[in-house]
């Protein structure tokens, strides 16, 4: 839900799981709100291309990318185990001006067993909004997807 002065805040897979009152009408709106200003400031690449202001907040921009796409975030209890299996978002390790998007869940909930199912639907749902993913393995053999921007023309 929004919190007041704050506009819409999608779900990065970190923290409770999104309240369902009203989020869908909430996201659809942040989600359309995303392609008009694509539209608007990104010349003759319109929609095809991440704004400008995605690429200064890449993990919220994604975020919104894969709820919007109808992917599940996951979610934790505040300090404490995940509750739901789903996407994560977050900083990359590899350095600014990328994210990393995981597949977490529960444990023994059989995240691990899906990954790479799921991080390649995340792929399509990004790809199709001009993001660039790369699907890597990381420690202990876990995939996560790394996201950038396209390169400038």
């Amino acid at each position: 839900m929004n919190t007041p002065g704050q506009g819409f805040e999608p779900a990065s897979g970190d923290g409770p799981a999104p309240s369902e009152a009203g989020r869908a009408a909430e996201l659809r709106t942040a989600y359309e709100g995303l392609l008009q200003i694509r539209r608007l400031v990104n010349g003759p690449s319109g929609a095809g291309v991440p704004a400008p202001w995605e690429l200064r907040l890449m993990p919220r921009a994604v975020a919104l990318a894969l709820e919007a796409a109808g992917i599940p975030p996951s979610a934790q209890d505040p300090g404490g185990p995940r509750t739901r299996t789903g996407y994560r978002v977050g900083s990359a390790a590899s350095g600014e001006g990328r994210v990393e998007v995981t597949w977490l869940g529960p444990p023994g909930g059989g995240a691990a067993e899906e990954e790479q199912d799921r991080l390649t639907a995340c792929a399509a749902a990004l790809e199709r909004l001009g993001w660039v993913c790369l699907l890597y393995r990381g420690p202990r053999r876990r995939r996560f997807l790394e996201v950038e921007p396209p390169p400038a023309p």
